[in-house]
C-alpha cells in the first residue's frame, strides 16, 4: 500500500521560507513522477510543482523562481523548498504520486502579511 505523509508546514511571515517534506512508503520516489499541489479555501486544488522521473521539473507560473521540488532517494522523500513566500501562497499543500493516484493528507502553510 502506497502512503504519502507531508510535514513542514506552518505559519511564516511574507518573504520567509519553508521546506515541505513528503515521506513515501510502498513505492520508490526515485522511480516515479512526483508532484506538489495546493488548495486554498474556496479554490480548486492546483498543481504547484511536477517532477518527472527524468528531465526538467515544471512549476506553476505563480511560483516559478521561488519554489523548488527535489527528491532524496535514500530517504525516500520528496521536498518542496519555498522561498519569498507571499500571503497568496497560503493553502494546504499535498504530495501526489500520479502513477498510484495517491495523495497525502496535506500540510497547512499560512503566510502572514
Amino acid at each position: 500500500q502506497v502512503q504519502l505523509v507531508e510535514s513542514g508546514g506552518g505559519l511564516v511571515q511574507a518573504g520567509g521560507s519553508l521546506r515541505l517534506a513528503c515521506v513515501a512508503s510502498g513505492m520508490r520516489v526515485g522511480g516515479n513522477r512526483l508532484a506538489w499541489h495546493r488548495q486554498a479555501p474556496g479554490k480548486q486544488r492546483e498543481s504547484v510543482a511536477d517532477m518527472p522521473i527524468y528531465g526538467i521539473s515544471n512549476y506553476a507560473d505563480s511560483v516559478k523562481g521561488r519554489f523548488f521540488i527535489s527528491r532524496d532517494n535514500a530517504r525516500n522523500t520528496v521536498y518542496l523548498q519555498m522561498t519569498s513566500l507571499k500571503p497568496d501562497d497560503s493553502a494546504v499543500y499535498y504530495c501526489n504520486a500520479p502513477s498510484y493516484n495517491t495523495w497525502g493528507l496535506g500540510t497547512q502553510v499560512t503566510v502572514s502579511s
